[in-house]
């Protein structure tokens, strides 16, 4: 923003719902127009399900379309995506040790190395989960695909294993050799930036940049659909890159409950992300999403 904004406070503005009668018009605009620079308390989605959805539209293709990063990040990203031989995928894995140790499975054929790193990430109060439980959980796909799972699914998608790819993901990734043995050509920020760039950058800045080259991508694919992986496949469908792709771990952990191993298994991964590869899009975003809307 401009200095003679951005140094001032911002005006606030109460939206909260006991407030009673709220109206953007009536009470946001005036603010905003006489001081410019306003903030609004608490979140405006509090109130985003009494407008129609042409607003509903507005307010969320204009939240995406505004959302950049500051200059100095930004440079260093786009440095980062012109490193990438390209075309490239980019793949947000995850499966850090505090991730696993969240997710409360267990993981019988890990190195003991990954094995201490998820006990010790574990804590008391997350023990995990045993006998009949256990396999519900996994069932309903709560469980994070390794490496090697992850390897084999892209495999059984067609994906060529000299395929570029950009390894979107946070610092202690585990098993990753089960990853890199299969897919050789992969890329990450400390292999790409330079050492002291890469150890001076916060967590956040480090999740900026593998947001901005998932964005920019060829082709983005998940194992796990959350707030960044939703950020990402919004902002590519608004932009029409439509080779985007959510990997199922349900799909995943039934087939292989049910038994299934070899060309059986890859052939069954493949039919249950038919559709999904089709549509260029994935089923994780809803049928009538804002991101699509035309204003």
């Amino acid at each position: 923003m401009p200095e003679e904004i951005s140094l001032k406070e911002p005006f606030k503005v109460d939206c909260r719902k006991q407030k009673g009668h709220f109206d953007y018009v009536e009470t946001v605009l005036p603010a905003l127009l006489q001081h410019r620079y306003i903030s609004l308390t608490p979140a405006m989605s509090q109130r985003k399900d009494r407008y129609p959805s042409h607003a509903k539209a507005c307010y969320c293709q204009g939240c995406y379309n505004a959302l950049k990063l500051n200059k100095k990040v930004e440079a260093k990203a786009m440095e980062l995506l012109q490193a990438i031989p390209k075309p490239f995928l980019s793949l947000h894995l995850r499966f850090e040790p505090d991730m696993v140790a969240y997710s409360r499975c267990e993981y019988s054929a890990l190195s003991s190395k990954s094995l201490d790193a998820i006990e010790a990430a574990r804590g008391e109060d997350r023990n995990v989960l045993v006998g009949d439980a256990a396999h519900l959980w996994r069932n309903r796909g709560k469980c994070p695909l390794t490496p090697s799972e992850t390897a084999f699914i892209l495999q059984a998608l067609g994906i060529p294993t000299e395929t570029n790819i950009y390894l979107a993901a946070g610092d202690g990734l585990m098993e990753l050799d089960g990853f890199t043995s299969i897919y050789k050509n992969m890329y990450t920020k400390s292999s790409l930036l330079t050492h002291e760039d890469f150890e001076r950058m916060h967590g956040n800045t480090k999740a900026a940049l593998d947001y901005y080259v998932s964005v920019n991508s060829d082709a983005y694919v998940t194992t796990f659909f959350g707030n960044m992986d939703k950020m990402v496949t919004a902002m590519r469908t608004m932009q029409g890159l439509q080779k985007t792709l959510v990997l199922s771990r349900r799909a995943f952990a039934n087939y292989t409950a049910a038994g299934l191993a070899g060309d059986q298994l890859a052939k069954a991964m493949w039919d249950a992300h038919r559709e999904d590869y089709i549509m260029g899009r994935g089923l994780a975003l809803p049928e009538h999403c804002f991101c699509e809307f035309k204003l």
